[in-house]
């Protein structure tokens, strides 16, 4: 077996909260056997579908965790962006499916039909942003974490819609954070504060991609902005043009 596949079973369960005991246990092994195999990575093709099936997710998806780590976020092309952009019911149809909702559940859970789905199915196909296979299970032909393109169609179509809808909120939930930070740092340091946003961004993946295989109605959509720029409130910047700025 190879590391990367171990290594992303390690996080897996890391994720899901199991221990080597809890899954010996639902294996029917001892804790010490668990450990060997995952030290020395030598697991049978059997076994393997056993400890998958524990954790509710398949071989495709593991893979695809183990890879994720390794891989950037990508753009989609300036066709498939141009697309989504002119349609709001595309794009919420593909969004759901890169947030892992079958087919049954979109029919049950939104005011879509099966045959307007289907459609929409279709169109994504064509479009080779999925493989839409027989029992309408559905493949994803382009990274999971995709990002829009800068001043392309889908930022210019919903990126001031998002970010307003996000921001109209007292951020007083129990799931809720809210956290802002505006302080002087030397050049080197913002650039540390960057690379440590992207880094968590690619953590906040990792658990979507190790939380996959859970029912849609058992995750909760969690809205994350990670930003930085150079910045200064204006009513500090007004007093370098006029020291009397404040008092009017």
């Amino acid at each position: 077996m190879t590391r990367e596949i171990v290594e992303a079973l390690k996080r897996i369960l890391k994720a899901r909260g199991m221990t080597y005991a809890n899954l010996a246990s639902a294996l029917r092994l001892s804790t010490p056997t668990v450990k060997r195999l995952f030290s020395q990575r030598s697991f049978t093709l059997e076994r393997l579908e056993q400890i998958l099936k524990v954790l509710e997710m398949d071989f495709y998806e593991l893979v695809r965790i183990s890879h994720s780590k390794r891989s950037g976020p990508v753009e989609l092309s300036l066709v498939q962006e141009t697309a989504l952009a002119k349609d709001a019911r595309l794009f919420s149809v593909f969004w759901l499916i890169t947030n892992e909702w079958r087919f049954d559940e979109i029919v049950a859970e939104f005011k879509l039909g099966a045959a307007q789905i289907t459609t929409f199915y279709a169109r994504l196909e064509r479009l080779r942003l999925i493989d839409w296979r027989p029992g309408n299970r559905v493949r994803l032909r382009v990274p999971k974490h995709y990002v829009w393109r800068a001043g392309g169609p889908l930022r210019k179509a919903y990126g001031l819609k998002v970010i307003t809808e996000f921001m109209r909120s007292r951020f007083d939930a129990p799931q809720d954070a809210f956290h802002f930070e505006a302080q002087e740092l030397s050049s080197e340091s913002a650039v540390v504060v960057k690379r440590r946003l992207e880094r968590f961004a690619a953590e906040i993946n990792e658990l979507v991609e190790m939380d996959a295989a859970a029912p849609a109605k058992k995750r909760v959509t969690l809205g994350v902005l990670l930003a930085c720029r150079p910045w200064g409130i204006s009513i500090v910047h007004a007093l370098r043009a006029d020291p009397q700025g404040l008092r009017a």
